[in-house]
């Protein structure tokens, strides 16, 4: 009798120490694939918003640096790849894969970060793309349609790296709290 009484107590002890577990392998490798498909995503949004400018003869030219929020794209965008870049290299170096919370903690503020930095493209291109009559800003795809359809592909681009991280958030938060044991129902506590 006490020898099963010591084992419950070595069990009740032992599963109260929080060991950090190295995920499962096809996670691993999701996690991975995410992190490198976010590198040439980033780098091709960049490019591709650096890269854009359109001259008008009537109302002169247009580029990336006109446009304030176009500018937090790429800063937003290289931010993401080059944490992608290292947090890849990271996840395989085993003394930082048991320390989840060096990947949750940045995992979430870039899916943030992204998300801010989407939602102000998007605005940006749909005021390009149909102006606001209200405040008389008239669409300017019409004149600079080149500068539109270039900043309409980052923006998808973008949008595919904001889907990583927001995925690579939930597999981040998953490591962080998967060793932690669930909460007690307090109906089974007092029955006990």
């Amino acid at each position: 009798m006490s020898d099963t009484n010591n084992t419950r107590e070595g069990e009740r002890n032992g599963s109260s120490k929080h060991q950090p577990q190295e995920a499962p392998m096809p996670l691993k490798v999701i996690d991975s694939c995410l992190r490198l498909s976010v590198i040439p995503l980033s780098v091709a949004t960049i490019w591709l918003t650096i890269t854009i400018h359109q001259s008008n003869p009537d109302y002169g030219n247009l580029d990336y640096n006109s446009i304030m929020g176009l500018k937090y794209m790429v800063g937003v965008s290289a931010m993401c790849g080059i944490y992608a870049l290292l947090s890849t290299i990271s996840s395989w170096v085993t003394c930082l894969v048991s320390k989840a919370w060096l990947f949750f903690v940045p995992d979430q503020v870039l899916a943030y970060l992204m998300t801010t930095s989407v939602a102000g493209a998007t605005e940006i291109v749909y005021l390009l793309n149909k102006g606001d009559k209200v405040v008389t800003w008239s669409e300017i795809c019409s004149s600079y349609p080149h500068f539109c359809s270039k900043l309409t592909i980052a923006l998808v681009l973008h949008v595919f790296v904001l889907f990583s991280f927001l995925f690579l958030s939930v597999i981040s938060a998953y490591r962080a709290f998967s060793v932690f044991d669930p909460p007690c129902d307090s109906q089974t506590n007092s029955s006990a």
